[in-house]
């Protein structure tokens, strides 16, 4: 379970998020879709405790997230595939990870294979890994611990179209599973190919949410989120 109450955060003279609440129930994917600069990332950010709202609250499987016990486990959390020690090999970060979270080493054996590197990439440095290979391995290192929650930034970034296939497949067996998925993209038609619910952002404000079918009422959900933004670029103008 994910819950964000009236969550506000200013940057000086800028408000990056204006009053947003939404909440991922266990055993389904919201899709956090907005344009580039819309939020998002400071949203998720927030939930996972790196960074303070000025107002409003965040809590993940009824939690601040810097109260939970051992929280690595408990949440995976990918917000920046790029972030990861280039110098380490791919399997030197999944058992970095592993050590962390008192996990055994078979841990990762099964993680390189789920996400389908093979023995050798996963031997390979970082820093020569394709975007593609960072967000596989990415995507690894959050579920090292069997998460229940998952908060994936801009996931499919960087993956081919069978990489894209492979993940939407992934997050709907976790979801199926029982885990809360929360999912950012930029991209309408993504979102709209693995999402049970869709949290529409423009200007750090909520502009709509609810099932995909809800949204769109007879219209396409481009259409719907395409005057959204527009409306919300009017107002702030």
């Amino acid at each position: 379970m994910i819950e964000l109450r009236r969550i506000s955060k200013i940057y000086t003279e800028v408000k990056a998020l204006d009053d947003v609440s939404f909440s991922v129930e266990p055993g389904s994917i919201t899709g956090f879709l907005g344009p580039n600069g819309a939020g998002k990332s400071t949203a998720m950010r927030i939930l996972v405790g790196l960074s303070r709202p000025t107002s409003g609250s965040a809590t993940v499987l009824g939690r601040a997230y810097a109260d939970l016990d051992c929280p690595g486990a408990q949440v995976g959390t990918l917000l920046d595939a790029s972030a990861q020690h280039p110098g380490r090999t791919g399997r030197e970060v999944l058992t970095l990870g592993a050590m962390l979270l008192d996990l055994p080493r078979s841990r990762v054996d099964e993680i390189v294979d789920l996400v389908g590197l093979t023995s050798r990439e996963a031997g390979r440095r970082v820093g020569g890994y394709s975007l593609g290979m960072r967000q596989r391995l990415g995507i690894g290192h959050a579920l090292l611990g069997h998460p229940k929650v998952l908060v994936l930034d801009e996931p499919a970034n960087g993956l081919d179209p069978q990489g894209i296939q492979w993940m939407r497949g992934l997050l709907r067996h976790l979801a199926d599973s029982g885990c809360s998925v929360l999912l950012s993209s930029h991209l309408l038609h993504e979102v709209e190919q693995v999402a049970d619910r869709i949290v529409m952002i423009g200007r750090g404000r909520v502009l709509a949410q609810g099932a995909v079918d809800e949204l769109s009422r007879g219209r396409s959900l481009e259409d719907t989120f395409l005057e959204l933004t527009a409306n919300a670029d009017r107002s702030a103008a």
